[in-house]
């Protein structure tokens, strides 16, 4: 194993009690420079976990589920596994502790401004006409300072507002589609699927830019 690869923490999902995860995000990571790793969801190790990575990635999943940031879950939300939400937001927290690279996905991304003060739209049928074109793996266009052009999308929720985060890019329909803080080493969270969106600025150019940073912190480690 070549140790000059930083390591890319990837927190999967849990479905039915078994561990999901796209292997599209490891093969990203791959091309980009980075060693993937599976993060199991053990809330107790997340500190440890964590401190053993350069860099993270909250991958996509379901619903997040409300209660936790004081707000009731709406009726028609698929909730993500209260375990997977409790270990992604613990894996969040060090990693912003340690000042780690961080790229939040889909859920990962609503996980990040939710914890960051924001506010999410529950069920986007509900306020969006166009909500149809962000869901079931359709392709619609953002841009913002990351770049523009057409991504791969399938969520029914978005975030409202970005608390402390800065909005980053919005869909042509005008949802918040990436937010960022720029104060720190890589912090991004995207609402569409990079890892599905193929290469440029909205696909594995974020892999890259994730690695790189990794590969910094990496580098400067004693």
């Amino acid at each position: 194993m070549d140790s000059n690869l930083p390591l890319i923490g990837i927190t999967p999902d849990i479905q039915e009690g078994r561990l999901r995860l796209c292997p599209e995000y490891a093969a990203a990571v791959g091309a980009a420079g980075g060693l993937p790793l599976v993060l199991p969801p053990v809330v107790e190790l997340a500190e440890s976990l964590v401190s053993r990575c350069q860099g993270i990635i909250l991958s996509g999943g379901d619903d997040p589920i409300m209660e936790a940031w004081g707000r009731p879950t709406h009726p028609s939300a698929v909730k993500v596994d209260p375990v997977r939400q409790t270990f992604d937001r613990a894996v969040l927290h060090h990693a912003v502790t340690q000042d780690l690279p961080v790229l939040g996905v889909c859920f990962g991304m609503q996980l990040m401004g939710l914890d960051c003060g924001g506010d999410l739209d529950q069920h986007l049928p509900d306020s969006c006409p166009t909500a149809s074109l962000h869901a079931a793996g359709r392709w619609h266009g953002v841009s913002g300072e990351l770049g523009a052009g057409e991504v791969h999308s399938r969520h029914h929720q978005a975030l409202r507002t970005s608390g402390s985060l800065d909005v980053a890019a919005r869909s042509d329909d005008g949802l918040i589609e990436a937010i960022r803080d720029p104060a720190r080493r890589f912090m991004v969270g995207v609402q569409w699927h990079p890892e599905r969106t193929g290469h440029g600025p909205l696909g594995g150019d974020l892999f890259d830019q994730l690695v790189a940073a990794a590969r910094e912190l990496h580098h400067a480690a004693p």
